[in-house]
């Protein structure tokens, strides 16, 4: 995987952030969703790189070989917030002050928080398989609290933590053909360490919390995300069936927006490369 990346742990205020990165040209940043790490991008990457980017693929905040503060009892220590900053200042240690970023599923509510709390260093972002953690908790419905019953059995205290690490290998599913050996070797290491498992409750816990107040603070105040916006998301995922079109949603936030579906299930970066890395070159192009 990532032939020709450079791979480095890069020291931040408060963490260690896992980092690849390689290529040469404008700066992409790639953030991973749950409960993946930085590998799922494996088969995007390199296309990017053969495109003309030069690309960065971190770990986040306590997921994979990243490694953060001891989860605190507000759980602000694993914020969207928190994991922004360290994300802004590893494009910074990289010689990197604006760029343009793709986040997917939990990696996009980190891409919200950067290009919010971060304008002047992103110059464009897409969000791939979500929308503002604010807006899906606004819409619950009896089909949403079924089908994603997941993010409020991890805000529970101590309880995840037992039952996922009784048996991690039969929580989380991951098939090595789709995913790719390697891939998939490095998630099944990372969601077998219990301080990653309990990282990435962390995450879902501080989306019910911290990060909740800290979208409706910025709803309150008519804060918008002043860079162009690329929404996509997998055809055979169920962000349609929740919601209808996500681009009517993602318009409450975004001025310049532009989107569409692609052909895949979740895990779009593993399952459709050739048309994920198409959609972004095109829009990180401009």
């Amino acid at each position: 995987m990532f032939e020709g990346f450079t791979q480095e742990l890069v020291q931040v205020e408060d963490a260690s952030v896992f980092v690849r990165h390689g290529g040469e040209g404008p700066p992409v940043l790639l953030l991973h969703g749950h409960p993946r790490t930085s590998a799922t991008w494996h088969r995007v990457a390199p296309r990017l790189v053969e495109r003309g980017f030069t690309v960065v693929c971190p770990d986040l905040r306590g997921y994979g070989r990243s490694r953060g503060p001891a989860p605190a009892a507000d759980h602000s220590a694993h914020s969207k917030r928190a994991v922004a900053n360290d994300l802004a200042a590893v494009m910074r240690s990289l010689g990197h002050t604006r760029f343009a970023l793709a986040g997917h599923d939990r990696g996009g509510a980190v891409a919200l928080r950067l290009a919010l709390d971060h304008p002047g260093a992103v110059s464009r972002a897409a969000f791939i398989d979500c929308l503002p953690l604010s807006e899906h908790l606004s819409r619950i419905t009896v089909t949403f609290a079924t089908q994603w019953w997941h993010w409020f059995f991890f805000a529970q205290p101590d309880i995840p933590e037992r039952v996922i690490n009784a048996d991690p290998v039969a929580w989380y599913h991951g098939d090595p053909e789709s995913m790719g050996r390697e891939n998939h070797d490095e998630f099944r290491a990372a969601t077998g360490n219990p301080d990653v498992v309990r990282a990435m409750l962390e995450d879902y816990r501080a989306g019910l919390t911290v990060d909740l107040r800290h979208e409706e603070a910025d709803r309150a105040a008519g804060v918008r995300l002043r860079c162009p916006v690329l929404a996509l998301w997998s055809l055979r995922d169920d962000l349609e069936d929740l919601y209808g079109d996500p681009l009517e949603i993602w318009r409450d936030w975004a001025a310049d927006l532009r989107g569409h579906g692609i052909d895949s299930g979740h895990h779009v970066a593993e399952e459709a490369p050739d048309a994920l890395a198409a959609a972004l070159g095109d829009f990180f192009d401009g």
